[in-house]
């Protein structure tokens, strides 16, 4: 009886020690934060519209699912030819896997300077390349979709993010 009860006690043990190890914390694991700043622009964007135009952006996200993080996004873009504007946005990305490879969407409000406001979708393809631990270079491709002007104001890019990946603060 004595060697059952080993025995049993042995085998919840060696249970509960793989299943932590199973559970060890990735960089996108459910309950994370993340906070990036981006800039995109300086002649690596078109739209139709646009000479010359930089953005300077600034993410918060939320990993309420493993490699699923839900994104808030403020920009400002700088234009040489045109209004000067301001966005508020929100979205989702995917992480494959462990890899850093994501692909994201989401939608902006738009509001351009002494011009009207536009509301535009986009998505996003990119990696997180981790510099260490937590911090990232986040090389992105992205298109944007205008409902004021396709030809005007819709456009694709590539813009370059510093990321960081918070440990679990909850």
């Amino acid at each position: 009886m004595k060697k059952i009860i080993l025995s049993l006690l042995c085998v919840m043990a060696t249970l509960t020690a793989s299943s932590q190890v199973s559970k060890e914390s990735t960089p996108f694991s459910e309950g994370k934060l993340y906070v990036a700043t981006g800039l995109s622009g300086l002649d690596l964007n078109y739209t139709g519209f646009e000479q010359w135009k930089m953005d300077l952006s600034l993410k918060g996200g939320y990993f309420f699912m493993d490699n699923l993080m839900l994104l808030g996004k403020a920009e400002y873009d700088i234009r040489q030819k045109g209004d000067n504007t301001f966005m508020l946005g929100a979205g989702m990305r995917y992480y494959f896997e462990d890899n850093g490879l994501y692909f994201g969407a989401g939608a902006s409000f738009v509001h351009k300077f002494h011009s009207c406001d536009d509301f535009v979708p986009s998505v996003h393809f990119g990696y997180s390349y981790f510099l260490n631990r937590t911090v990232t270079l986040e090389p992105e491709v992205y298109y944007n979709q205008s409902f004021k002007s396709h030809t005007d104001y819709s456009g694709f890019g590539f813009r370059v993010g510093l990321g960081i990946y918070f440990e679990d603060l909850f």
